[in-house]
C-alpha cells in the first residue's frame, strides 16, 4: 500500500497501464483463458512466463518514457460468480489476490524508478457478462457481491482498485461503496458502445454523476475501457467530463456484438489511434 494515501496520478504524474491482458495472452501468446480469466494462466509455467514478460514489457515502456505505471493484476474475471463456473473454492480465489498482488510487488522493486513511480491496482470486472449483460445487480447487491474483492485487496496491499468495463451505474456504484466502506481509492471504467452510451442504455455522463451522487463522490477519477474513441469522443462534453483522467480504448471500431462474434484479433491502425487518443485528451 506504498501509495494508498497519495496516489502519483492524483498529483499529475503521467501514468500508463497495459493494454490488454487477456486479448495478449490469447491471441499473441496462443494460451487458453476459460472464461476469460487471465489469473488461469497462473496456473502453468508457460502462462506465468508469458505473463510476466508481458508485465515486462510495460514496466520498460514506464521507465523508459518516464511515466508511472499502472500495474493490474491479471483478476478481472476473479469475482464468486465466474470462480463457481470454474469449480473454485472461495479459499483458492483468495490466494490468486494475495499471489497476484505479490506477483506485481516482486516487479515494482524491480523497475519502479523515482521519475516512474508503480500503483498496485486491483481489478474488478463485472458480475456479468462484460459487454451485454443479462443480470443487472442493484447497488445494495452489487456492494455485497464485490466486497470479497475489495477486502483482499485492501487485506494483502494494493494501493488501489479499479472496477473495469462496467456496463451500467448500479453496479458502480456498489462496488465505489464497498471500497468506500475499506477506505480502498477506487477508479471506475465505464465502457460504452457505438453510440457512446453505456450497454444499459445509460448516458456516460448520468452514469458518472449518479455514481458520484451515490457515493459522495468517493470514487478517485473515472475511466472509459473497452471502446474505439469515434464511439465516445462525440459525448466527452460537460462539466462531468473532468471526472475522467484515464482512457483504455479498445483499436478496433468493431461493436462489441462483433467483437463477442470475432475469432480473430482486430488491432486496427496503431498510428491511428494514437492520434485519435491525442485528440481525445485535447477535448
Amino acid at each position: 500500500m506504498k501509495y494508498r494515501n497519495a496516489l502519483p496520478q492524483l498529483a499529475g504524474q503521467k501514468m500508463i497501464t497495459d493494454g490488454g491482458l487477456e486479448t495478449t495472452l490469447i491471441f499473441h501468446d496462443g494460451i487458453d483463458l476459460p472464461l476469460f480469466a487471465a489469473f488461469k494462466a497462473l496456473e502453468t509455467d508457460a502462462g506465468i512466463a508469458a505473463m510476466d514478460a508481458y508485465m515486462a514489457r510495460y514496466a520498460r515502456i514506464a521507465v523508459e518514457a518516464k511515466r508511472g505505471f499502472i500495474m493490474d493484476t491479471p483478476t478481472w474475471r476473479a469475482s464468486a460468480r465466474w470462480a463457481s463456473e470454474l469449480e473454485m473454492t472461495q479459499e483458492a480465489l483468495r490466494a490468486v489476490h494475495r499471489e497476484a498482488i505479490c506477483t506485481l510487488s516482486r516487479l515494482r522493486d524491480q523497475f519502479e524508478t523515482d521519475a516512474s513511480p508503480f500503483v498496485l491496482n486491483g481489478v474488478i470486472g463485472p458480475q456479468d457478462d462484460g459487454y451485454a449483460p443479462t443480470r443487472v445487480l442493484t447497488a445494495e447487491a452489487a456492494e455485497a457481491y464485490h466486497a470479497a474483492q475489495v477486502g483482499w485487496f485492501n487485506e494483502f496491499g494494493a494501493d488501489m482498485a479499479s472496477a473495469i468495463t462496467m456496463t451500467y451505474a448500479d453496479e458502480a456504484i456498489g462496488i465505489a461503496s464497498a471500497a468506500k466502506t475499506s477506505g480502498l481509492p477506487v477508479a471506475i471504467a465505464f465502457t460504452v458502445e457505438t453510440d457512446g452510451r453505456l450497454p444499459s442504455g445509460e448516458k456516460l455522463g448520468d452514469a458518472i454523476r449518479a455514481v458520484d451522487e451515490a457515493t459522495d463522490s468517493y470514487p478517485a477519477y473515472f475511466m472509459i475501457n473497452c471502446a474505439h474513441p469515434d464511439h465516445f469522443a462525440h459525448v466527452l462534453q460537460g462539466d462531468w467530463t473532468r471526472r475522467i483522467m484515464g482512457l483504455r480504448a479498445n483499436a478496433s471500431r468493431m461493436s462489441h456484438a462483433e467483437l463477442d462474434a470475432s475469432e480473430t484479433l482486430d488491432d486496427g491502425d496503431p498510428v491511428e489511434l494514437g492520434r485519435v487518443f491525442l485528440s481525445c485528451c485535447r477535448t
